[in-house]
């Protein structure tokens, strides 16, 4: 059974992405235990003792930190990269939005630049060729959709070092033809045990309409988004084929590859009374 860090960078802010990531774990019968790390607004930190990792979204400007929480963030993500280079017993690091771009800028992969306006709302998102053989995507649609709310963006790659690195680029952004801007990268795969994706693969289709069909909150996003933009996302989150099958897939996905390869090394034992 595996061991899972969240790392929640929510800096204290109301969300649904933990309690949408703790749903998920505690409906895994792979998932022994799970921590939560209130890394920004507490600076708390796991070390390397769990098989598995997972860094959430948050809000602000993911190039900017305190000089506290970021460096002990960094130093972590480093000790894992590391570990993963010397040792049999691999570390597994699943990354979201917020975390994504920071770890980009990290590894001067492309540029993390703010976006001219907010995504706000469920979109379409484009398989690349090394998409199509990912297996945390098998299964779902090209394009598949998304769960997507970010002010920044990930663009400009540095091809020489993704080719260097062995990085696998796996999707990009929706295609805007009345748009003359480079579609942002929405997920990369760094290695055997790291990936990361920009938008939010662990949204709740049904927390999700519960809180958006309150009516204040649909008064509020009719305002700010349109009623035609906010009929379509109701109807993306009611459709099994849209984020409900992208929400049962990528995590879930990842944590049975996680498990399966522990298993294989023979680190994870099973547990009969779980």
């Amino acid at each position: 059974m595996l061991k899972v860090a969240v790392l929640d960078l929510y800096d204290g802010t109301q969300n649904r992405g933990i309690p949408s990531l703790k749903a998920i774990l505690d409906g895994s019968a792979l998932v022994q235990s799970y921590a939560l790390f209130d890394v920004r607004a507490g600076a708390q930190l796991p070390g390397l003792e769990y098989d598995l990792y997972i860094s959430s979204g948050g809000p602000g400007d993911p190039l900017s930190g305190d000089g506290i929480w970021d460096k002990a963030y960094f130093d972590l993500i480093d000790r894992i990269i590391d570990h993963n280079r010397v040792s049999q017993d691999k570390k597994y690091l699943f990354l979201i939005c917020h975390s994504f771009q920071m770890l980009c800028h990290h590894l001067q992969v492309g540029e993390v630049i703010k976006r001219k306006s907010r995504s706000f709302g469920t979109f379409p998102c484009h398989k690349t060729k090394a998409g199509t053989e990912e297996s945390t995507l098998a299964g779902l649609d090209d394009p598949f959709w998304v769960a997507d709310f970010r002010n920044y963006q990930v663009v400009r790659l540095d091809q020489e070092l993704i080719k260097k690195n062995n990085y696998r680029v796996l999707c990009i952004e929706k295609e805007r033809p009345h748009v003359p801007l480079e579609r942002a990268t929405m997920g990369i795969r760094f290695s055997d045990e790291i990936i990361g994706y920009q938008f939010h693969p662990e949204a709740n289709p049904r927390g999700m309409l519960f809180h958006f069909e309150d009516g204040f909150k649909m008064q509020e996003l009719i305002e700010h988004y349109g009623e035609e933009k906010y009929i379509r996302m109701i109807a993306d989150l009611k459709d099994p084929h849209k984020i409900k099958k992208t929400y049962n897939t990528i995590i879930p996905t990842f944590i049975n590859n996680c498990y399966q390869q522990k298993t294989e090394f023979g680190e994870v034992v099973f547990d009969q009374c779980h």
